[in-house]
């Protein structure tokens, strides 16, 4: 080697150490042993290792895995269940039933007067068909009080489903209204929005 060559820092350092003898201390050991090295372990640490037994996929354990998932997956069984049983008691349908048909009665304030939408949905062949008389009339508050009516006629038709609206010239927070024909009656109360 000439002085004009850089030499190696190292170059000095035997990174093979040929005069250790083997099986001595000094021997590089290039085999990893995973049980010695965690003899002296934690607890905490050996814990780690242990092989588990790998997740199956599951629809419901990732749902209630822990306390607040599971107490809003309950929240959420409570809500639909509440729904359901209160649909099938009426409270969150607005439609009556009259002559076989399924009528939803709206009202809406308008200067001075209410819009009434009534909507039908026929619900099945033998559903009435034909002339509605209906009248209506703010609720009194008194049993002497007079008060004024409205009457009005519609006609049920072969469709399904059929819209009708007509304003009453009453500007009242409450009013009620009676449908007639041939097959029955119907009184109702009912606040416009």
């Amino acid at each position: 080697m000439t002085d004009n060559e850089k030499q190696r820092p190292n170059a000095e350092y035997n990174l093979s150490r040929p005069s250790a003898p083997r099986g001595s201390e000094e021997s590089l050991n290039f085999r990893y042993s995973r049980e010695r090295r965690l003899e002296n372990a934690p607890q905490e640490v050996k814990d780690l290792y242990k092989e588990n037994k790998p997740n199956r996929f599951g629809l419901l354990g990732p749902l209630i895995a822990d306390r607040p998932r599971r107490m809003l997956f309950l929240i959420i069984i409570l809500l639909c269940l509440t729904i359901l049983i209160l649909s099938m008691f009426g409270y969150l349908d607005k439609s009556l039933s009259f002559a076989g048909n399924q009528l939803e009665i709206k009202g809406t304030h308008y200067e001075g007067t209410t819009i009434i939408v009534i909507k039908k949905t026929a619900k099945n062949d033998d559903a009435y068909t034909g002339r509605v008389e209906i009248t209506v009339s703010p609720k009194i508050k008194e049993k002497d009080e007079q008060y004024p009516e409205y009457k009005h006629s519609i006609d049920f038709s072969m469709e399904k489903e059929e819209v009708y609206r007509f304003a009453a010239p009453f500007d009242a927070d409450e009013l009620v209204m009676v449908l007639q024909s041939d097959k029955g009656n119907l009184q109702l109360s009912f606040k416009p929005e």
